[in-house]
Parts: C-alpha cells; structure tokens; sequence
C-alpha cells in the first residue's frame, strides 16, 4: 500500500509485518555550478508538495492520467534530492531493510539501464544504508544532480539515452526485505533496551538551518512563469557532486519480490513547471529558488557524508552515464546563473543504522 501524507510517499506491506514500511520524500535545494568542478553536498530546503494525479483527473495531461501516481512543482532553475527515511521496527533496534529501485524517464538512475518490470541485481539503493540520492551516478563516489528540464528540450538524460522524450518524471519501486530473513539478521532485543537504539539510530539532519531558511533573499525572489507544458518535464544532468552509493550488502537473494501487487509498491512522480502546477491547482507553488551564489552568500550549509560501516562497498560508475552530457554542455543558455563558488568547511552527516493510485506505464 501506497499512501500520501505530508507531502511524503510511504510504502507499507502489513502482510509482511506491521512495521515494514519506508517513507520517501523529495526535497528542494538549489543547482550546484555545472562548471566541471565537483561540489559537497547542498542541503534541502523543504520538502516538494506533493498531489495525487486522481485529485486533478480532469485537469491533467491523459498520459498523466494513465499513468497515475503523484506529481510536484518543479522551477528549471532549480534541484532535487531524494530522501530515503527508514522506519525504525519496535524490539528490533533496527530499521526494515529495502531494495529501491529509483529511474528517471524510465531510465535508471543507478545504471542507466531501461526500467525493468523486476528486480535486477546491483541496479538498486538499500535503505537505510543509502540515506539519499541526489542525481545520476556516473563513477564511483560521484553523482550528476537532479535538474529539471522541459520534455522536447532535448537535454533530459531520458532523451540522450534513448533518442526521445517520452515519459519524463521520476519512477520508484521498493521491495521489502523477507520476513525470515529480518527475523533472523536482527532478532528481538531485551525490553528495557530498545527504547534505547531506538533513540541512538536516528535519522539524519541534512537541511538549512532555521537562520538560513528565515533569511529574506529567498521569498523575496520574483515569480519566473514559464510557458506551459502540459506533459510535463524530465531529469537533466547538473553539476557534479560527491555522493557515495553503496552496493547490496544484504546479498540479492533477501528481497521479497511478491510482498505486494506491482501496483502497490510503485509510483510514477510527475514534474510540472511552475505554471502548469498552478494551472492545474489554482495554488502558488512554493517561491522561486536561490541560487548557488546566494546560498553561499547567506551562509546556506553544505555536507559531506560519513558512514563508518565497514561491509559497505561503493558502487562504481555507470558506463551509460558517464557517457551523458550535462545541461551546461548542452544548453548553456538555459543556464543564466552558473558561478563558481566558494564553498565553506563542510558539516558532517553520519548515517544511523492518502492511497496513492498507479496506472499502466
């Protein structure tokens, strides 16, 4: 089961166990330099607003409709980063492991390689081993940031891949681990010291500080309309930043691949520009994003990710995408304000071990 609350996607498989669930969000943050140097990690800004597609069914594009699922507001000049937020399991002192696979105009975001109706060995994140992903993995330890390019632009990895545009948005599927095998990896703890790993695995803060999100520059930026698009838009590459993705330490065979219908473990997330959003809506989306220079200006954090478990393997690179282009390299006029900056001494972040209707796509 799929449900939307707060603007988050929580994917639950009670017939697995009460506590098997993960809960994904997506967060704003602002394009890094697409200047060939490769960055920190920036911080997230809030979260996207998230609606489902059935709410607007008379209002949307009929792809859009076919396909189901959830769309957000998306400015050009802006990024995204998916936050993967593990659910800790009572008596367990450990979050439900999960396989999730993660595309972007059904393509993968991992590997390159086409979206697959099952699971596929190494083309996948494990939660919460990998607390988040921020673009394309192009080499090891190295990702290409999440940007938002319109549909016939041509500059989408989608289109560089595969030579069209045609579904664009971002597409998720997660797989449990089986019940026997969580039972036996992490067994029930005494009574009196759980409340105490539940307290010491936390989750991870990667976010602006109160300072910085109450500073006046952000909502006092102007409305950028752009024209309307009513399919919506793809995932181009940005600029390079440094991002661990760690292989499947649990082993490939551990992933409950019949937990639940295909329809409720995936979803299809749907990107509007600012004006097709509110076309659709009648509501603002959120203010227009900062850029890198602001953010450096204002004192924005920047973060470097620490994960002190040794049986973590990063992965490599994928041949697919190193091959791509980014967006600065294809059209660097759709990029007005692409400084260089000068980024600060990094904080450090350590990793701590509505129903949502799908179409066909």
């Amino acid at each position: 089961m799929i449900q939307l609350t707060n603007d988050q996607l929580t994917f639950s498989f009670p017939e697995v166990h009460p506590d098997c669930k993960v809960t994904i969000e997506f967060q704003r943050t602002f394009r890094i330099p697409d200047d060939g140097r490769t960055y920190p990690l920036p911080p997230g800004l809030g979260k996207f607003p998230l609606k489902l597609v059935d709410e607007y069914r008379d209002r949307v594009h009929p792809e859009w409709r076919g396909r189901g699922g959830i769309f957000l507001p998306m400015y050009q000049a802006e990024a995204l980063w998916v936050r993967f937020v593990p659910h800790q399991v009572r008596k367990r002192g450990h979050a439900w492991p999960f396989a999730i696979k993660i595309a972007a105009g059904k393509r993968s975001a991992v590997t390159g390689k086409r979206w697959a109706a099952v699971l596929k060995e190494g083309d996948y994140c494990c939660i919460p081993e990998q607390p988040w992903l921020d673009g394309f993995v192009t080499e090891e330890g190295r990702v290409k940031q999440f940007v938002a390019m319109p549909l016939g632009s041509g500059a989408t990895v989608e289109g560089q891949l595969t030579g069209e545009e045609k579904f664009g948005g971002i597409q998720i599927e997660v797989f449990p681990m089986i019940y026997e095998e969580f039972d036996k990896r992490f067994p029930k703890i005494k009574e009196r010291d759980w409340d105490e790993e539940l307290r010491t695995k936390g989750g991870i803060l990667r976010c602006a500080s109160a300072a910085c999100n109450a500073a006046g520059p952000a909502g006092a930026l102007t409305m950028d309309w752009m024209a309307e698009q009513e399919r919506g838009m793809g995932m181009g590459a940005g600029g390079s930043m440094k991002q661990e993705v760690f292989e499947d330490k649990h082993g490939f065979e551990v992933w409950d691949r019949n937990a639940a219908p295909t329809s409720e473990r995936r979803v299809f997330v749907h990107l509007a520009n600012s004006a097709l959003y509110r076309a659709i809506t009648d509501e603002f989306p959120p203010h227009h994003p900062i850029t890198a220079e602001m953010a450096a200006r204002y004192g924005f954090p920047w973060f470097e990710h620490y994960n002190d478990d040794f049986d973590l393997r990063v992965m490599g690179g994928s041949k697919k995408h190193k091959k791509i282009k980014t967006v600065a390299e294809m059209k660097p006029e759709l990029l007005p304000e692409n400084q260089s900056v000068a980024v600060p001494k990094c904080k450090v972040v350590r990793v701590n071990p509505g129903e949502v209707r799908n179409g066909s796509w």
